[in-house]
């Protein structure tokens, strides 16, 4: 059986969309600097990078639906950051939000970074925006670029498989 992973390399031609709640902008501009830095670190050029802006954490699925559905993109990160109040809209926008995007990442067969943090305090946030925790922007960037690396082997290694069967 073959081992088969993605790496840190681009796919030729691979553009890449960051959907990125206006909520908590002090997290999410953060956030959006850091995906945005790293897709340049690994060769992905600005023009390569779309962004789109949202309300907040809950229309990001629907955001996320619309381009995978158009095809245009190999990969999306998903960037927002909900913060725990005092009712229980915080579990019900940060469940929503996740389960949409994971229904989008398999309905439409494309990779998603769930970079939305969901935390009790925004001290919390800061630590995973640039500070202790580092940046969740750059490894959610980091994650669909080696997840399209390897979607992009996968279907030639199941045909070869296939071949030999």
């Amino acid at each position: 059986m073959p081992h088969i992973e993605g790496d840190l390399r681009s796919p030729d031609g691979a553009r890449y969309a960051i959907i990125a709640s206006r909520w908590n902008p002090r997290i999410t501009d953060t956030l959006v600097a850091g995906a945005r830095k790293t897709f340049a670190e690994h060769g992905v050029g600005e023009d390569a990078v779309d962004v789109i802006r949202v309300p907040g954490a809950w229309e990001i699925p629907v955001a996320a639906a619309r381009l995978a559905a158009a095809g245009r993109h190999a990969a999306l990160v998903a960037l927002g950051c909900v913060v725990r109040g005092d009712t229980r809209h915080f579990e019900q926008v940060a469940d929503g939000c996740s389960d949409g995007l994971m229904r989008v990442s398999l309905d439409y067969r494309i990779p998603v970074a769930n970079g939305v943090l969901a935390v009790d305090r925004f001290e919390d946030a800061q630590a995973r925006a640039g500070g202790s925790h580092g940046n969740k922007g750059e490894e959610t960037a980091l994650v669909v670029i080696e997840m399209t690396h390897l979607l992009q082997q996968l279907p030639a290694a199941a045909g070869a498989a296939e071949t030999h069967a």
